[in-house]
């Protein structure tokens, strides 16, 4: 994975605050710079294409940027700070601009809030966001905003069997191995187990049927054959083979593995009211379009928490 800087998405609303923090602390975990960057009003962008155009004297050089100053502030004011900040003010529209910074110096990941300044209350999931996400070329950490806090219950079992951990959504033959790194990497960083949930498509049996209680199965515990349906032990199988490759990059970060029959999506969900993090991945590695796939999508409309969409990162994954 990279060690370049995080990016923190800002457009001064409280939801881009909120998601400043948690790319303060990211960086600091890290021991990464952070880049915060927001893209100028169109006001602005077009009065300093006016002056450019006009080249008139007596049109002040700096135009005001009340967004940058009050994130300086914020983060003056923070207990603890990244040994390198800088700031950018970038012009274009807001997902064309986030897409071309997203991709210079191979940063860690963009971090951004779930909706921005102007965005319509109901929506879990603005235009923005899901553009970004879709498209930009580094992992997108996407930090849902205060609202969404308040309809987690981390009393509920699911919710309890994930929490404070890092949760990967995986396609054993499609996920790409950056997705995998990803999840790794993070849980290192935080000292915490990587929760994987996969799908399987047999229905369940009677003991395991969908809606149930969110079980997680240690590695160790496959070698028992247990009352699980076959389906269900030969997907956490699958996953076990999967998961060789970057277990054995990060032997140090504890693994628990759960099966989920039909689709994933939901258990994702669920696992975010209290994980510290849900990563999936972006769409299958050979699908070279602008299309999310369905289990990303689901997940940001929905989750309680972060969710981090990878895209597939090194021309390895496109083999998979």
């Amino acid at each position: 994975m990279s060690n370049g800087l995080v990016i923190a998405a800002v457009d001064g609303s409280e939801h881009s605050l909120r998601a400043l923090e948690w790319a303060r602390t990211a960086a600091l975990r890290h021991g990464a710079g952070l880049l915060v960057a927001h893209v100028l009003p169109e006001a602005t962008q077009l009065y300093a294409g006016r002056r450019s155009a006009l080249h008139d004297p007596n049109e002040p050089e700096e135009y005001a940027d009340p967004v940058g100053d009050r994130v300086r502030a914020i983060l003056e004011a923070s207990p603890e700070r990244p040994a390198e900040i800088r700031y950018e003010a970038l012009e274009g529209s807001v997902p064309a601009a986030l897409r071309v910074i997203s991709g210079e110096g191979s940063p860690r990941m963009l971090v951004m809030g779930s909706r921005g300044r102007g965005g319509f209350a109901a929506l879990l999931l603005g235009s923005n966001s899901r553009a970004v996400a879709t498209t930009a070329s580094c992992p997108v950490v996407v930090v849902p905003h205060a609202g969404r806090d308040a309809a987690a219950d981390p009393a509920g079992e699911a919710a309890g069997a994930s929490a404070g951990k890092v949760v990967l959504g995986l396609h054993v033959t499609e996920t790409p191995e950056d997705v995998l790194s990803f999840a790794f990497a993070e849980a290192a960083a935080r000292g915490t187990t990587v929760q994987v949930v996969s799908a399987y498509a047999i229905p369940p049996g009677p003991a395991n049927v969908l809606g149930g209680p969110f079980a997680v199965i240690p590695p160790e515990a496959l070698a028992d054959e247990g009352d699980s349906v076959p389906a269900e032990r030969e997907m956490l199988r699958a996953q076990t083979r999967r998961l060789e490759g970057v277990r054995g990059r990060y032997p140090d970060v504890p693994v628990e593995q759960a099966a989920e029959p039909g689709n994933a999506a939901g258990r994702l969900v669920e696992a975010s009211r209290s994980a510290a993090l849900v990563v999936v991945g972006r769409h299958h590695p050979r699908v070279r379009s602008l299309l999310i796939g369905s289990v990303a999508h689901a997940v940001l409309q929905h989750a309680h928490g972060p969710v981090a969409v990878v895209p597939a990162l090194t021309d390895e994954d496109a083999e998979l």
